[in-house]
């Protein structure tokens, strides 16, 4: 399929409608970039699978998935090791403490959270850069397990196995590490999925404390962020071009999809050597409502008025005062925040 967007760096990107689908919400369904821009190869076949996992990931169904990885690899014959987190952010230190060969591979076992940590770890010890990763879905959001189309256990081990290595893009993030008001020190974090600050964190911080709610507390979590009506002033840097205004939310991503499987970002690919970025301008309830009813209508938020769609190799955030930052997921960091794109920085395995 052919990118949908077009457009220069700087310039705003207009997507292309697709006439053959129905018009929702006031549009059609925006025709989709394709996930990898550039063709992958075959698995080359590893030597071992080095598991880290997440236990406590999608209702703590993490160590029971991973038992069934385990299962799954003994059949093949496959060699692994397994090892499981204790707590947040503990699989950066696994990672980082892991002696990884050329010819082996390392699966995560959780959600995108999961996925960070891992990389990060791997980054930081300057280690991660070509090597290759798997995702085992076991999460509640798992975006980055649903652009790779893996669907299943058996599918996500198959692909591991038997699977398509791709190059992945990276993005080196640095913030402050803490939510606003916990005086944290700078850190850097490396995202393959998405960086989010707005309305949109607001929301997934509300969403962590009904994590009891399952997948549809991200859907009380944004109506409740909708009728607080916060204002959000900040200092926007895309390459070259600043902007400051009030804005309603940011949706930084390097797959289309982010949160409880939602089409955030129509025209992105992992591995074109960009990210790309929803803004979403100062909007009344009304407008956010009409949005975030068109983001969940196939990605059909691209088209409102007040909604712009850039791509980008360098971006900053500033505020007055930090605000708060999620990546992958996870409700992290706090601005000020720097970001830049590694275009192939490692790699990804997807069924063949």
């Amino acid at each position: 399929m052919a990118k949908g967007p077009q457009g220069g760096l700087n310039e705003p990107l207009g997507f292309v409608p697709d006439p053959s689908t129905k018009r929702k919400k006031g549009a059609h369904r925006p025709k989709y970039a394709d996930v990898f821009s550039q063709p992958g190869e075959p698995s080359p076949g590893f030597s071992k699978v080095h598991l880290l996992v997440n236990p406590f990931s999608g209702k703590k169904r993490g160590r029971k998935i991973a038992e069934r990885v385990m299962h799954l690899l003994k059949e093949q014959g496959v060699e692994f090791t397994c090892s499981y987190s204790a707590y947040s952010g503990h699989l950066v230190t696994m990672a980082s403490a892991l002696v990884v060969e050329s010819d082996e591979l390392i699966a995560v076992v959780g959600g995108d959270g999961s996925l960070s940590e891992v990389i990060t770890g791997r980054m930081l010890l300057g280690k991660g850069e070509k090597e290759t990763f798997a995702i085992i879905p076991a999460g509640t959001g798992n975006s980055q397990a649903h652009d790779l189309r893996l669907e299943s256990v058996e599918v996500a081990v198959g692909a591991v196995l038997n699977g398509q290595r791709q190059s992945l893009d990276l993005a080196r993030v640095e913030l402050t590490e803490g939510l606003p008001g916990a005086l944290g020190e700078p850190m850097v974090r490396y995202s393959h999925n998405l960086v989010t600050w707005g309305l949109g964190v607001d929301s997934t911080i509300q969403a962590e404390k009904m994590r009891w709610m399952g997948p549809i507390r991200y859907d009380v979590g944004i109506l409740m962020a909708i009728l607080a009506s916060r204002r959000r002033t900040a200092t926007l840097t895309l390459d070259d071009r600043t902007i400051t205004d009030d804005f309603t939310l940011f949706l930084v991503q390097n797959s289309q999809t982010g949160g409880s499987m939602l089409p955030l970002a129509p025209g992105a690919s992992l591995d074109d050597g960009l990210m790309d970025i929803g803004i979403l301008k100062k909007m009344t309830r009304r407008d956010v409502l009409k949005a975030f009813g068109m983001l969940k209508s196939e990605g059909r938020h691209v088209f409102h008025p007040r909604v712009d769609y850039h791509r980008f190799t360098t971006l900053s955030i500033v505020t007055e005062e930090p605000t708060a930052i999620n990546i992958d997921g996870e409700n992290i960091g706090s601005t000020p925040l720097t970001m830049e794109v590694m275009k192939h920085a490692t790699h990804i395995m997807r069924p063949a």
